[in-house]
């Protein structure tokens, strides 16, 4: 069973986001709180919190970074997922942004993929981060070969470079993403 909490400042928000997980067999939420200090200040088990990006006084971001080690895999969730915002959260240290206008569906496999250590990116976000920096054809080649699961090598072979050439595209393509890993780029580049 994935134990959940989760922290918005609307009542509605908190109680429609329980009422849709309690729904799926493998899901449970533990706690709800109305803001950062109230979850920094309780001592419950989770694996996942959603964590609202914009709660007052201490916004998800801060709170995401006073989160004790070890700390359970935090999902972002947000209104408006804007990709300088996206890039704080990840390097932050969370495990996916999930926006509000997700279906119940897309929110729990979240969850799931959060907790399994996979990053969960909602397509939109996906897309925000694609658009946030400006991809060369040679990076979005490299882009899309990382989304099929290829190596550097197996890129290099496919694209014709010196594998080098391929480390040196990968890392300006998590750059210009603002993800800190392969699996990462591979994800927004399944949603694209």
């Amino acid at each position: 069973m994935i134990r959940v909490q989760v922290v918005d400042d609307h009542a509605l928000v908190r109680e429609g986001i329980a009422l849709i997980l309690a729904a799926q067999p493998d899901i449970d939420v533990v706690a709800q709180y109305a803001s950062g200090p109230q979850l920094l200040a309780a001592s419950g088990d989770a694996d996942v919190v959603l964590l609202d990006l914009y709660l007052p006084g201490m916004d998800g971001l801060e709170v995401l970074r006073r989160l004790p080690s070890p700390a359970p895999r935090v999902l972002m969730l947000t209104t408006v997922g804007r990709p300088r915002e996206i890039r704080e959260a990840l390097t932050a240290g969370a495990a996916g942004f999930v926006l509000k206008d997700s279906s119940g569906d897309e929110l729990a496999a979240a969850v799931r993929a959060a907790h399994q250590g996979v990053t969960a990116l909602s397509p939109a976000v996906a897309a925000a981060l694609s658009a946030g920096g400006t991809l060369t054809p040679r990076e979005r080649d490299v882009l899309d070969l990382l989304g099929e699961g290829l190596s550097n090598r197996d890129i290099a072979t496919r694209l014709g470079l010196a594998e080098r050439t391929v480390k040196v595209h990968v890392g300006n393509v998590l750059a210009k993403l603002g993800v800190t890993s392969r699996t990462q780029a591979a994800l927004v580049a399944r949603d694209r």
